[in-house]
C-alpha cells in the first residue's frame, strides 16, 4: 500500500491511497473461509459449499467490506502519523477516474480530497484591551429574590375568596360546540396560577373567585408556556396541539401561599445555624450571591467580546468550498444547498473560535488534570446538597460520587468544558489590558443582548 498527499493549496490537499492485490486477499480469503463455514445452502453440508460459489454469491461484497475496513483504518493512521492538521474527514473524489469496477480490478486507486486547518498565530497579551462590566446589583432585585424565597419557604392556606397572587384549584372539563360538556371528552384537575394567565379579562375575572365558580376557558391563555397549557389538561404536548376546544373551569379552591417570616429560623434552614443572624445580614447575603451570578454574566460577555475581536483580527481563511460538502455527507438528515447557504457564515465563526481557542490552550500550556475534575465535580455536588437542605457527605462519599458522575461521557465532557472555560477565563484577565465599568443590570442586558 502506498499513500501519498498532493497539496492543491495552502487550505486543500488530494490524499491517494495505491491499494495492491496482496494488501487486503489475504484478510478477504479468511472473510470467505469464515463465511463458508457458517453458510446454510440448500443442498449441500455445512461447512461443504463449493468455494467458487461462495466467491459468486458473496466475494464482492466481502471484498469492498474488507477494504472500506482497510481504507479507514489506514487514513486514520496516515493522517495521524503525518500529523496533518485536517478539518472534518476525508472525502472520496468522484471524478470518471475515481470509479471502481469491483468485479474486475485487483490493484485500486482512491482519491480524497482533504480539508486543511489554517496555520496562524495567536499572542494573547496587553495589546488587546477590553470593557470588563461589574454589574451592580439592585435593591428591587434583592426584593424580588427575598419575597421569592420567603414564599418557597411559606405555608399554604385557603382563603375563601381569590386576590391577584393567588391559584385557583378545580376541574378543566372539555366543551363541544355548543358549550356543552363534551361527553368522552377531557377531563382533569389542575391549578391556575392567576398571575400567569396571558388572557387579561380571564386574569380580571378570576380575582374574587370562590369555591364552585366557572369560567369558560381557553387553555392557551392559562399560561404563555405550552408545556403548563397541556399538563393543565393532564395531556401530553404533541396531543395538546390538536386540541381546538374550549373548556369549563370549576374552582374547588383558592391556594394562597403565606410566606415565611424572615427570622432566624429561615436564615438557620438556609445558611446553616448562626451564619445569618438577621435582614440586614440575610439581604447581605444574597445581593452577595446575585453578584456571584452576574459576575458569570459578566465572564460570559469578556469571552463574547475577546471570540469577536481575535475572528476579526486574525481573519482565518477556511476551505469553504470543502466544508459545505463535508457538512452535507456527514449530515445524518438531508440538507439543502439554501439551507448550507443560510448557516455557513454561523458555521465557519464557531469553527474559526474553536481553531484559535485550541491554539490559545496549546500554546499557554492550559490543561485540565483528572484530580481537578474529580475536586470541581464534588464541590458541586457539595452546593447541590446544601441547596436541597441535605447535610454534606463526607469526603470518601463525596470522592465515589464524583467518579459515578464522571462514568457519564456527557457529564464528564461538560464538566472538563466548564474547567477549560474557567482556566481560559482566567488567563484572559492576567493577560489582557481590562477597564473596569460599573453598570446597571438593565443596561448590561441592553448592552449584552440587543441587537446591534
Amino acid at each position: 500500500m502506498n499513500i501519498t498527499t498532493e497539496k492543491v493549496d495552502d487550505l486543500n490537499a488530494i490524499l491517494k491511497v495505491e491499494l495492491k492485490q496482496e494488501d487486503y486477499q489475504e484478510k478477504v480469503d479468511a472473510q470467505l473461509k469464515d463465511y463458508r463455514k457458517k453458510a446454510n445452502i440448500p443442498g449441500f453440508r455445512k461447512g461443504h459449499v463449493p468455494m467458487g460459489m461462495v466467491k459468486k454469491m458473496v466475494g464482492t461484497n466481502l471484498l469492498v467490506e474488507e477494504i472500506n475496513k482497510i481504507l479507514s483504518e489506514s487514513l486514520h493512521k496516515y493522517i495521524q502519523d503525518e500529523k496533518l492538521d485536517v478539518l472534518g474527514n476525508p472525502l472520496p473524489k468522484m471524478g470518471e477516474e475515481d470509479k471502481i469496477d469491483w468485479e474486475n480490478q485487483t490493484d485500486f486507486e482512491f482519491r480524497y480530497d482533504l480539508g486543511l486547518a489554517p496555520q496562524f498565530d495567536v499572542k494573547i497579551g496587553d495589546k488587546y484591551k477590553f470593557d470588563y462590566f461589574k454589574i451592580k446589583v439592585a435593591e428591587k432585585d434583592v426584593d424580588k429574590y427575598v419575597n421569592d424565597v420567603a414564599k418557597r419557604y411559606g405555608k399554604m392556606s385557603n382563603p375563601e375568596v381569590a386576590e391577584a397572587d393567588d391559584m385557583v384549584f378545580g376541574k378543566f372539563e372539555e366543551l363541544d360546540g355548543t358549550g356543552n360538556i363534551k361527553e368522552g371528552g377531557i377531563s382533569h384537575s389542575s391549578v391556575i396560577i392567576i398571575e400567569a394567565v396571558t388572557d387579561k379579562k380571564l386574569q380580571k375575572a378570576l380575582v374574587g373567585a370562590k369555591s364552585g365558580d366557572t369560567y369558560d376557558v381557553d387553555p392557551r391563555t392559562i399560561s404563555p408556556q405550552v408545556k403548563d397549557q397541556a399538563a393543565a389538561l393532564g395531556v401530553d404536548e404533541s396531543t395538546f396541539a390538536t386540541i381546538i376546544s374550549k373548556f369549563k373551569f370549576t374552582v374547588d379552591k383558592v391556594n394562597r401561599v403565606i410566606p415565611a417570616e424572615l427570622n432566624t429560623e429561615l436564615f438557620d434552614k438556609l445558611y446553616g445555624p448562626g451564619a445569618v443572624k438577621d435582614v440586614k445580614e440575610f439581604r447581605a447575603k444574597i445581593s452577595e450571591e446575585l453578584g456571584r451570578g452576574l459576575s458569570v454574566d459578566a465572564d460570559r460577555k469578556l469571552k463574547a467580546d475577546v471570540q469577536d475581536e481575535l475572528i476579526k483580527k486574525l481573519k482565518l481563511d477556511l476551505p469553504n468550498e470543502f466544508l459545505k460538502r463535508w457538512i452535507v455527507a456527514s449530515n445524518e438528515k438531508p440538507i439543502t444547498p439554501e439551507q448550507i447557504e443560510a448557516e455557513y457564515d454561523d458555521y465557519a465563526k464557531g469553527l474559526k473560535w474553536q481553531l484559535i481557542e485550541n491554539k490559545i490552550i496549546k500554546d499557554n500550556d492550559v490543561k485540565v488534570e483528572h484530580e481537578e475534575v474529580i475536586e470541581h465535580t464534588k464541590g458541586l455536588l457539595a452546593q447541590q446538597m446544601a441547596g436541597m437542605g441535605m447535610p454534606n457527605n463526607d469526603d470518601e462519599q463525596l470522592t465515589e460520587t464524583a467518579n459515578r458522575v464522571l462514568e457519564n461521557e456527557e457529564e464528564a465532557r461538560n464538566i472538563y468544558m466548564m474547567m477549560y472555560d474557567n482556566k481560559l477565563m482566567t488567563l484572559y484577565k492576567n493577560s489582557f489590558r481590562l477597564k473596569e465599568k460599573e453598570i446597571s443590570y438593565d443596561d448590561f442586558v441592553k448592552l449584552a443582548y440587543e441587537k446591534k
